[in-house]
């Protein structure tokens, strides 16, 4: 017997829902890493060559030219452990934003769980992660400087971002299927996120008085840790990791309900 509910009666999210379309989850991964690479003249090597002159370009502006503290690290390992973090942020979350709208022949004409198509964003991204890993290993070694103990706390905040990029996304995705100016709208919005998050300049620069509401971006203790882990440097205040897993769980949860309430209309309506 197959029970038919409407959207809003339905749960956030129905695993056993999702198991059945397992393969059409790896292949909506591997189209996307297919598409992203394909017809360029060095295909993957654009997951490397992207952090890596932007590590060159931070560390002559602000490294060599503004002179912005480190806490004793070299600046581009500083920044990389830094944009290591950044850059799966960034491109999972415009990619999963807008892929309803971009996969509209796919919502349509078929039925699927919907919100495969940000998590296969989001998936395909943590691929394009493991090269710039690589990239900072390379420097590592040159520098001289070896992993810490925090490499083992690395992997649980990376969970902690894509939990992040996933409740943002599916706010950003589900309004951008009746809203075009999200479209507009969210490249700014990255950016601004990019300067509200410690990503060229150390934590120890912020007054203790604001310490408060930037623990309420989740990425300030991912770079924190991925900074701990990776040069050496102090690991995030236990009450502040609680509270970005706070408001982590809060975005998702929270995003998980209003894309489940929309999800009947965006086939009518993309």
């Amino acid at each position: 017997m197959i029970l038919i509910r409407p959207t809003h009666e339905r749960p956030l999210l129905e695993l056993f829902e999702l198991w059945p379309f397992r393969y059409l989850f790896l292949i909506l991964v591997w189209r996307t890493l297919k598409v992203r690479y394909q017809q360029t003249a060095i295909g993957i090597a654009w997951a490397v060559l992207q952090p890596l002159l932007m590590t060159i370009v931070f560390t002559v502006i602000f490294g060599l030219l503004a002179h912005l503290p480190t806490d004793g690290k070299p600046y581009p390992i500083f920044v990389l452990s830094g944009l290591l973090v950044w850059q799966f942020v960034a491109q999972s979350c415009q990619h999963a934003s807008t892929t309803i709208v971009a996969n509209y022949s796919l919502v349509t004409r078929i039925f699927f769980p919907r919100i495969l198509l940000p998590l296969a964003s989001i998936a395909a991204c943590l691929f394009d992660l493991v090269w710039v890993l690589g990239l900072l290993a390379a420097f590592m070694l040159w520098y001289g400087v070896a992993p810490t103990f925090g490499v083992l706390a690395f992997f649980p905040m990376l969970v902690l971002a894509a939990i992040t990029v996933l409740g943002v996304s599916l706010w950003l995705g589900t309004l951008y299927v009746s809203y075009r100016d999200i479209g507009h709208l969210l490249p700014f919005m990255i950016q601004l996120w990019m300067f509200a998050s410690p990503v060229i300049y150390p934590l120890s620069l912020l007054p203790p008085k604001y310490a408060f509401l930037y623990a309420l971006n989740p990425l300030v203790v991912v770079i924190e840790t991925s900074r701990w882990a990776f040069s050496g440097g102090t690991p995030p205040q236990v009450w502040m990791v609680g509270m970005a897993w706070t408001v982590a769980l809060i975005l998702c949860l929270t995003g998980l309900w209003f894309f489940r309430r929309q999800e009947g209309t965006f086939a009518d309506i993309v």
